[in-house]
């Protein structure tokens, strides 16, 4: 029997995906549950396993093409016989009829995302869960993996922990088996190498956008559907800028704090956190901030804070570290750019006074916010003085949330920085 190995979606807006590399050449053998194909999603690289046991006879899709979502990218065939077989029909770029066909296709399954032990390199069947290099690096070095603790996402060993346990006497003992989560898992970081220059660009050139480009671009397009409006507002950030200047040396970042500020004040104003759907307002159940990231190759990225109101500022600022790190290097989980109630768009390090950020899709509204810079105001007594100012300007989804609800909420927001941020620490 010949079965197809589809190219699966990883993401709920993925279309198409890019080989980014095989793990398996034709004629190996496969095992069920085994990762033969490294794909490139629109957010980020995946490991992707197939279903059938038996042999990878053909390559449909070579590393570097690109194939919709449910295209064949290849064909396995349960026996060494078939192999040919497969190879004639995927070169007849059809299925034979069940009249001349020497081969019954099974009904065709969609390759499935690694299954991720937390905090285990051991799945309930037994199956190792190790990088393509990891396992190969293993049989060179004569390392047995089963005894090996997986520094990895979700405790995937790398090939790091096998080069660290080939230099020791003995192998760390075996790691507890725990029960697997079904999610994709972004592919390991290679090991470190020098970064490639970029390449030169050419006068009149035309350059393919990267499959992230091509991703914003769509996310943008359906943006221009929805009617918005911005409203501005000028916040004082002394009291902000001491409080980081405190906490700064304990890991925090401005852009946790910005994200913790933004979440504290959702839970006074849930419309600002809502998204528009044909059945009415959609109340989400979370506040979870995402951050626009620029990408080195272009495009960008929106790593998610998840419930970024009930997490102490120390631990927020921990995990955007590792979410920023990650995103740059193509390891998020779906679960991890996609699932944002709000989003904040800071280009205050650039230097930006003011600028309007466009609203993601599915989102009721966006912050964009400039830099902080010394201004001169009038105070109160009627002298002048010199403050901290920076601008915020947010976007709208005008079907749902009005100018005053917007205004309502970003004059909280400047309550919240400029009176009491020491209550983002606690």
């Amino acid at each position: 029997m010949i079965h197809e190995v589809f190219m699966p979606a990883l993401s709920s807006t993925m279309t198409e995906g890019k080989i980014v590399s095989w793990v398996k050449s034709p004629g190996d053998k496969v095992e069920k549950g085994e990762t033969v194909v490294v794909v490139e999603s629109d957010k980020a690289d995946m490991d992707v396993e197939t279903f059938y046991e038996g042999y990878l006879a053909t390559i449909v899709i070579q590393a570097g093409e690109v194939a919709p979502v449910g295209a064949a990218i290849a064909l396995v065939a349960e026996t060494e016989a078939e192999i040919e077989t497969a190879k004639q029909q995927a070169a007849s770029k059809k299925a034979p009829s069940a009249a001349t066909a020497p081969a019954k296709v099974a009904p065709a399954e969609t390759a499935q995302p690694v299954a991720a032990a937390a905090g285990s390199a051991n799945g309930d069947n037994g199956r190792l869960i190790a990088s393509p290099r990891a396992k190969k690096l293993a049989k060179e070095l004569k390392v047995d993996l089963s005894n090996l603790q997986g520094t990895g996402p979700h405790g995937r060993i790398v090939a790091e922990d096998v080069e660290a346990a080939s230099g020791k006497a003995k192998t760390p003992a075996a790691a507890p088996v725990a029960t697997p989560v079904m999610t994709p898992v972004a592919a390991p970081l290679p090991a470190p190498a020098a970064k490639p220059a970029p390449a030169p660009v050419v006068p009149g050139q035309v350059v393919p956008l990267t499959t992230l480009q091509n991703a914003v671009v769509r996310n943008m397009v359906a943006s221009l559907q929805v009617p918005i409006y911005h409203v501005g507002y000028t916040i004082t950030t002394d009291n902000l800028d001491k409080l980081y200047k405190q906490i700064k040396s304990k890991g925090v970042t401005m852009t946790a704090l910005l994200a913790k500020a933004v979440a504290v004040t959702l839970e006074k104003h849930p419309l600002l956190n809502a998204g528009y759907t044909e059945q009415g307002i959609q109340y989400r159940g979370a506040i979870n901030i995402s951050v626009a990231v620029a990408m080195d190759d272009g495009g960008l990225i929106t790593p998610v804070l998840q419930n970024a109101d009930q997490v102490d500022i120390y631990s927020l600022s921990r995990t955007w570290k590792d979410l920023v790190e990650r995103a740059r290097a193509k390891q998020l989980q779906p679960q991890e750019y996609n699932s944002g109630t709000f989003t904040l768009s800071n280009l205050g390090m650039f230097g930006v006074d003011r600028f309007d950020a466009i609203l993601p899709p599915g989102q009721g509204s966006i912050l964009a916010i400039g830099a902080s810079r010394p201004q001169v105001v009038g105070t109160p007594d009627g002298m002048l003085g010199v403050k901290q100012q920076m601008q915020v300007n947010i976007t709208c989804d005008h079907r749902i949330i009005y100018g005053a609800h917007a205004a309502a909420f970003l004059q909280d927001l400047a309550k919240l920085i400029e009176t009491n941020p020491q209550s983002l620490t606690m």
